[in-house]
């Protein structure tokens, strides 16, 4: 192996309602139409429903409803739920927690060059930090924060 192959990253940019959010491959463990049946959520504005995946009942967690925005709605026929691993403390509880996209997600191999931090204002609890991925403002997202939330939502089950 070269050592650019090492240095290169394959990541996963996810589109939501008003930014795309940038991950690596290996936080994703499956993309699924959003056409699956969710069943139902409480009064939690961030929690669009549960989903049935491979055994588990697996919360999923609206993005913008986790900044303190409107929750958005997928496009017909353009949204998927993009089923992420969990890495956190309490990942024996919560191997698995999904989100919900505006559209499809697109793969991207990137290197350190490629990706340059921003600062901004424009955060909520849900971001990491946004970055410039040559020209595209792009956002990592605070796993954390949203595996916290999927833990809230089990215990709402």
């Amino acid at each position: 192996m070269t050592d650019t192959a090492t240095q290169n990253l394959h990541c996963v940019l996810i589109p939501m309602q008003d930014r795309q959010l940038l991950l690596p491959n290996v936080s994703i463990a499956e993309v699924v139409d959003h056409d699956t049946t969710l069943s139902g959520s409480d009064d939690q504005p961030w929690l669009t429903g549960y989903l049935d995946w491979r055994g588990q009942k697996l919360p999923v967690i609206s993005y913008e409803g986790a900044n303190q925005q409107q929750a958005a709605q997928p496009e017909a026929g353009r949204g998927r739920i993009v089923v992420l691993n969990t890495i956190g403390p309490d990942h024996d509880r919560l191997p698995f927690m999904a989100i919900v996209t505006r559209g499809i997600p697109s793969q991207a191999r990137l290197d350190a060059e490629q990706v340059q931090g921003q600062e901004t204002t424009d955060t909520g609890p849900a971001d990491l930090m946004q970055v410039d991925l040559e020209g595209e403002a792009a956002w990592i997202p605070n796993l954390e924060y949203l595996e916290s939330l999927g833990i809230q939502a089990l215990g709402s089950v």
